[in-house]
C-alpha cells in the first residue's frame, strides 16, 4: 500500500467523484483510477460503486476510510515531525535520574535546551539506580544522573559532575532549628529518618552505628516526599544532601566531621549514537559551575 494511493482514495471519499478527486490531486484521472484500482486489489474488494456522474462507497470502502484516514494523517504527522526535528526545531530529551536526586538540579539545562529546540518534548524517568542502568541499557533513556551505578557493564561512561555533603535536616520548631552548625555526638537521642531509596543509605547507617548510634530506631521511608512530611511533624530529623530540595517549613544545618558524602554523575552509554538534545545537555551538564552544590 502507497500513500499516493490512500491519498487518492481519501480525496475520491470527499469529492464522491473521480474527476474531482483528481482535479484536487492534481493528477490525470487514469493514474488516479489505476491507483484505486490497485488499493482495491490489495485490500481484496471494490471500495467504490462507480456510478454516474457520483460515487458511492461501498461497505469496504465505509469500513476502510476512517482506518485509512488515520494512516494517512499519522504519516503526515511523522513526515512533519521528522522535518521538524531535521531543522532543529523539534527534539526529544529523554532523561533518567535517581529517585535521590531533585529534577531542579538539572532544570536550568532543560530551560535552555528549551530556547534552542522549541518543540523539546522531555521524558523523565524515576527509580533507583538499578532502575536507571536498566533505562540505559534497554535505550528507553539516552542520559542518566545518579549517585552512582558502578562498573558492572563495561559501555557505560559516566562523567562525575560534583561531590556534595549531606546536612542535617530539622523542622523550625526543633530544638537545633536555630543551630548554624551542630556536632555528630549531639544527635544521638534523634530518630532519623532514612530514605530506604538513597544510594548513600548504607553508608549512613553505617557511620551511625561506628558512632554507637541506636539505627534500629529510624524511620524509613522510599520517597523524599514522605521523609519530609515526617521531618515536618516533627517525627525525626534526617541527613539530606546539599542539593536536595526543602521547603521553608524545614532547616537545614551543618554536621561538623560528618564524613559523609556523595558523587552526582553523568551517565551515558559508549558507541551509541545521541541526538542533538542529548549532546547538548551533555556539553551543558559538564561545562555547568556546579559549586552550589560541591562540597565546600
Amino acid at each position: 500500500m502507497e500513500m499516493h494511493q490512500v491519498r487518492y482514495f481519501l480525496a475520491v471519499a470527499r469529492q464522491l467523484n473521480f474527476t474531482r478527486a483528481a482535479e484536487e490531486c492534481h493528477v490525470a484521472q487514469p493514474s488516479l483510477t489505476r491507483a484505486i484500482r490497485q488499493l482495491e486489489g490489495e485490500l481484496g474488494g471494490d471500495l467504490f460503486r462507480r456510478e454516474r456522474p457520483q460515487a458511492q462507497l461501498t461497505e469496504l470502502g465505509q469500513r476502510m476510510l476512517p482506518l485509512l484516514k488515520q494512516c494517512y494523517d499519522s504519516a503526515i504527522n511523522a513526515r512533519s515531525l521528522a522535518s521538524a526535528i531535521k531543522r532543529g526545531e523539534v527534539g526529544s530529551l529523554r532523561l533518567a535520574l535517581s529517585q535521590t536526586i531533585d529534577p531542579s538540579v538539572v532544570m536550568p539545562q532543560i530551560l535552555e535546551l528549551g530556547k534552542l529546540f522549541s518543540g523539546l518534548e522531555l521524558k523523565l524517568y524515576r527509580g533507583t539506580s538499578a532502575d536507571v542502568l536498566g533505562y540505559l541499557k534497554r535505550g528507553d533513556a539516552e542520559l542518566g544522573l545518579a549517585a552512582g551505578l558502578g562498573d558492572e557493564w563495561e559501555r557505560l561512561d559516566g562523567w562525575p559532575l560534583f561531590t556534595e555533603d549531606f546536612q542535617l535536616t530539622v523542622n523550625t520548631r526543633h530544638r537545633l532549628a536555630n543551630s548554624p552548625a551542630v556536632a555528630l555526638g549531639d544527635l544521638k537521642e534523634e530518630r532519623f529518618v532514612v530514605r530506604t531509596c538513597c544510594e548513600s543509605t548504607p553508608a549512613l547507617l553505617e557511620l551511625l552505628r561506628a558512632q554507637d548510634f541506636d539505627v534500629g530506631r529510624c524511620h524509613e521511608t522510599g520517597a523524599d516526599s514522605d521523609l519530609i512530611a515526617l521531618v515536618e511533624a516533627g517525627v525525626g530529623v534526617a541527613l539530606m544532601p546539599r542539593s536536595a530540595k526543602v521547603p521553608d517549613t524545614l532547616m537545614r544545618i551543618a554536621v561538623e566531621r560528618l564524613e559523609l558524602s556523595r558523587t552526582i554523575y553523568l551517565y551515558g552509554v559508549a558507541g551509541r549514537q545521541r541526538t542533538a538534545v542529548a549532546s547538548a545537555l551533555m556539553n551543558m551538564l559538564r561545562a555547568y559551575d556546579w559549586s552550589r552544590y560541591a562540597t565546600a
